[in-house]
């Protein structure tokens, strides 16, 4: 075992036998994209999606009595559920 602590070789105490390791994640990314929208293939329709997701979030809360309203509405004003306008997402 050599017990030599020469800094012999090293350039502000990195080892210089390493090699550099670079990603571009920007094309990564769009290489994944890419690969989504290939898997879900020709016959896939956002405007169809997204409207039977409206119709499902509807339904899911359709039919609320008076308290469930009550409780759902406090829970919309204090962001924890998402409203009824466009782009619905909870405050957090």
């Amino acid at each position: 075992m050599n017990q030599d602590n020469s800094t012999e070789g090293v350039a502000d105490g990195a080892p210089d036998d390493l090699i550099p390791f670079t990603i571009d994640l920007t094309f990564e990314e769009a290489r994944r994209r890419a690969e989504v929208v290939t898997a879900l293939g020709s016959e896939w329709d956002p405007v169809a999606a997204m409207r039977g997701e409206d119709e499902a979030y509807a339904l899911l809360y359709s039919g609320l009595d008076a308290e469930q309203r009550r409780t759902y509405d406090m829970l919309v004003a204090a962001g924890v559920l998402p409203g009824d306008g466009p782009g619905r997402a909870p405050a957090h």
